[in-house]
């Protein structure tokens, strides 16, 4: 009877400091999610620009001025505010212009705490990306 007895007093749960320290958790990791998800939308949307420049038959006789004013347009459309114009790196490789954009995003995440992340797309589907030094 006295175990059975003990057996029921006993405490389950989650005591106050525990559930503290997993909602701190949980509010970091919401916290880097929405500060993230946008630089990726915005990443996967100037790589589909840039893929489909790239698959454009009149790439070859466009002048590097026309190339970057496309991109403006697409860019327009496509709502990306980190690229700009002059981020566009333009190799001309066996006649075919190959566009490259390096950048960065920065953004505060806590007082003077900022999140950078390093992006880099290109028109050429076979180009490795570049190396974080």
């Amino acid at each position: 009877m006295n175990r059975a007895c003990s057996l029921q007093t006993q405490q389950r749960g989650l005591t106050m400091i525990g559930f503290l320290f997993v909602a701190f958790v949980l509010v970091m990791v919401a916290m880097l999610g929405m500060k993230l998800v946008p630089a990726y939308i915005e990443f996967f949307s100037v790589k589909k620009i840039l893929a489909t420049m790239g698959q454009e038959s009149d790439l070859k006789s466009k002048s590097n001025g026309e190339i970057r004013s496309d991109f403006i347009k697409r860019a327009n459309v496509g709502y990306v505010t980190v690229v700009k114009p002059e981020d566009l790196s333009i190799d001309r490789r066996n006649g075919v212009a190959v566009i490259t954009a390096e950048y960065a995003f920065r953004t505060k995440l806590v007082g003077n705490i900022s999140l950078v992340v390093d992006f880099s797309a290109s028109s050429d589907p076979n180009a490795a990306p570049a190396q974080i030094e």
